[in-house]
């Protein structure tokens, strides 16, 4: 008798079929047992500065080896990596390269951090643990950049090996993530909360899109939430649209949206808030919370200036919240 398998992975709970796959398109179930196909086998490997992610408290200036595999388990309409997290795994062209041989490469490289990005790294959770613990061992570590949609005890058990994650906030309103990700915001929101109670170092980003999640409520009402629930320090983005995937009628999103995102977030009382996708705005650098000095000056993803030291302002020695070298 054909078995179905129910995926406990994320809220879906994709009950899957023998020979089917869950709504990640990845996680298969092979004669009852539940696999995920792409264990081992990324898509993309390269490396980039840890701003990209965006982290900006996290080890800031550093090179990060960053890898994915196919899949993810939102379906967002202007999703930026439509190509690989919206394909299904066969129709990719995936390298072997288990979770060991990124920690070596990583390690020959010079380099100290690994980062499972681009796609969801939730939904390959198996490698991205494994990598991650590999990573330890080997005095490497791991962050992910998520959208987060996952249940609290394998995120419990990820964040036990994970050292940070940047969690993308698709809207403040649930019917923006059932409509336009085939998701819900509230497994978000929680998953935030046990990042932060379990140790990971975390920062937050949120694609704002013309018309569609930039209304004041949505954006004051996420400053506050991040303020109340996570702490005034938790670095917030505020990311620039670009028509993308199926949202390519609309345009960009105007810098005075993401200027009125920012002075709301800061009015929420948290210490450092960011405009991202637009170079050159004063929004990208660092300021110190006490005496209003710029810390560390970027142009794109690129450290101009850093005058953070030993986790300190180098101005008037005020704590800045982070990961520093």
């Amino acid at each position: 008798m054909q078995t179905k398998v129910t995926c406990e992975l994320c809220p879906k709970a994709c009950e899957i079929a023998p020979g089917e796959s869950g709504e990640c398109r990845i996680r298969v179930n092979m004669d009852g047992q539940l696999r995920a196909v792409t264990y081992g086998f990324p898509v993309t490997a390269h490396v980039d500065p840890v701003e990209k992610k965006p982290f900006f408290h996290y080890h800031p200036g550093q090179p990060i080896l960053s890898f994915a595999t196919a899949g993810c388990n939102l379906h967002c309409q202007g999703c930026q990596n439509w190509e690989i997290s919206q394909a299904n795994p066969e129709e990719t062209d995936a390298f072997f390269a288990p979770p060991q041989e990124l920690v070596d490469v990583t390690r020959k490289k010079g380099i100290s951090l690994i980062a499972a990005t681009y796609t969801e790294p939730l939904v390959y959770y198996e490698y991205t643990y494994d990598t991650a613990k590999a990573g330890l061992d080997a005095g490497i570590k791991t962050a992910i950049v998520s959208a987060g949609y996952a249940n609290p005890d394998p995120l419990r058990k990820l964040y036990r090996v994970v050292d940070a994650a940047t969690v993308d906030v698709k809207a403040f309103d649930d019917a923006f993530y059932r409509e336009v990700c085939g998701a819900g915001l509230a497994p978000v929101l929680n998953g935030l909360v046990i990042a932060r109670s379990q140790g990971a170092w975390l920062e937050v980003s949120n694609l704002v899109v013309p018309g569609m999640n930039d209304s004041t409520r949505n954006l004051k009402g996420l400053s506050q939430w991040v303020a109340k629930n996570l702490g005034v320090d938790t670095p917030l983005h505020f990311l620039r649209f670009y028509p993308q995937y199926r949202m390519k009628n609309i345009p960009p999103t105007p810098v005075e949206t993401l200027e009125r995102a920012r002075n709301m977030a800061m009015e929420a009382g948290l210490h450092y808030v960011y405009i991202g996708n637009v170079p050159g705005s004063e929004a990208e650098n660092t300021y110190c919370p006490h005496c209003g000095r710029a810390v560390i000056k970027r142009v794109g993803y690129h450290l101009k200036e850093n005058h953070v030291r030993h986790g300190k302002c180098e101005y008037c020695a005020t704590p800045i919240a982070g990961r520093f070298n």
